[in-house]
């Protein structure tokens, strides 16, 4: 364990007490823009207010549940996994430029291991305008003429799909036909999607190749030469609003894979506003109860103890929303679960301490050797965690990952609070005239 001597550690309690105050204003700002309110009005000067939220999830603000059933028979050239995986990217993508915070796209399963995409949109309660913003993105593909070995594998018009798909799609943009001006849609693939398509006209020069969109040819051309660049166009009867929509559509991401809506609800806050009122009202009265014991049972240490902790909760909530972190009940139990495992590690050094004072060490020889044998304890405990942590974050579901990313990122704090904050405290403490009173060093028990 690192050692400190008192002045040094009065200047580093100083600086975390000032880091403290300012992720407090953060996280609770009102008190901060009260003041600006007030200094700005009499003084005339314009200190800024802060304008900052928690980003809440779909469980505690409400929002729309949508499930969507996603089409993989036809895929071709990539996995079904890495299909469905681009599907959520893009889906999420286009969320994204409706300006729906934090959306939450996962992939499941249904009850005939059916690929399911699961799609929570926290703030939206129109569920119809959710569709709406997922459901328009169409589905693009390449198709070429069946040969006699591929015609039972063919639609209905002698075609079948090939590797290029939506998913290589770089940019899609409106031209118009230079000579009846008709407008179309050129495509721009990346270079991965370049040389399939260079390749795919290699192969069919003579034959047809078709541009399907959302399963229906809206083109069918007959390849006249290998084409390089990576350049396509769309050609039909559009208007130029169709053409627009078209391009933006494809701009914002053509879905790999077809999908289809098969469920949808709204979910309403209540029911998680009640949930957190209620949880926030045991939050206040355990907090109370920790104080009250925590004083009582080990006298001034304990207050450290509650010092410690309020400084832990200031920064850790700050820390949530600066990354930010979306809040779900789960995540608040994650958070709820780390603050007791922070006055735990508390516990384990004040026991320690108290068992040096009663054999008779000094105070600061007492406070040095109870850290020393309570670190190893407090360290094997939380990487155990963290480890248990990780697998959660790993492979489980959304909630899941809520609850282990609160519950991570509330451990490495509390150990810094409980093993770093709670000792330099004790440290400046125990070269002040306290250091003699063996009543506030000691518990009643």
């Amino acid at each position: 364990m690192f050692k400190f001597s008192s002045q040094n550690a009065f200047w580093l309690v100083i600086v975390i007490f000032v880091i403290a105050i300012m992720a407090g204003n953060i996280v609770y700002p009102n008190a901060w823009n009260k003041i600006c309110d007030l200094v700005n009005n009499k003084y005339g000067l314009s200190l800024r207010k802060i304008d900052s939220q928690f980003h809440l999830g779909l469980d505690l603000q409400g929002g729309a549940h949508l499930v969507y059933k996603a089409d993989t028979s036809k895929i071709q050239g990539i996995s079904s996994k890495e299909a469905l995986q681009s599907s959520r990217d893009v889906i999420e993508r286009r969320v994204n430029l409706f300006g729906v915070a934090e959306p939450i796209v996962q992939i499941s399963e249904g009850l005939n291991k059916e690929p399911r995409l699961i799609v929570e949109l926290a703030g939206v309660s129109d569920v119809n305008k959710a569709i709406s913003m997922i459901g328009q993105t169409p589905f693009l593909e390449f198709k070429k003429e069946a040969n006699e070995n591929e015609i039972k594998q063919a639609d209905p018009l002698g075609f079948i799909s090939t590797k290029l798909n939506g998913s290589y799609l770089k940019k899609a943009q409106l031209e118009f036909d230079q000579i009846s001006n008709i407008p179309i849609v050129t495509l721009q693939f990346n270079s991965q999607g370049g040389e399939i398509f260079a390749e795919l006209t290699k192969e069919n020069l003579g034959k047809r190749i078709a541009i399907y969109l959302d399963g229906f040819p809206v083109t069918i051309p007959v390849v006249q030469g290998i084409i390089t660049g990576g350049n396509a166009q769309i050609t039909g009867q559009f208007t130029q609003d169709e053409a627009k929509t078209l391009r933006n559509n494809l701009n914002a991401g053509a879905l790999p894979v077809p999908i289809e809506i098969i469920s949808q609800q709204t979910i309403g806050a209540s029911l998680g506003k009640d949930s957190l009122d209620k949880m926030i009202f045991s939050g206040i009265v355990a907090s109370i109860a920790l104080i009250v014991f925590m004083i009582l049972y080990y006298r001034l240490p304990g207050l450290i103890g509650i010092i410690s902790l309020t400084i832990y909760i200031a920064i850790i909530l700050f820390i949530y929303k600066l990354v930010p972190v979306t809040l779900t009940l789960s995540g608040i139990a994650g958070f709820v679960l780390s603050l007791g495992m922070a006055i735990d590690a508390n516990v384990l050094i004040f026991e320690r301490l108290k068992e040096e004072l009663l054999v008779g060490r000094g105070l600061e020889s007492s406070i040095q050797e109870g850290f020393t044998r309570a670190w190893s304890s407090i360290r094997i405990g939380n990487i155990s965690t963290i480890l248990t942590v990780l697998i959660l974050y790993a492979i489980g579901t959304s909630f899941v990952q809520g609850f282990a990313l609160t519950l991570g990122i509330g451990i490495l704090f509390s150990i810094f609070t409980s093993v770093f904050v709670t000792r330099l405290i004790l440290i400046i403490l125990s070269n002040t005239k306290l250091k003699n009173n063996k009543f506030i060093w000691k518990t009643i028990i």
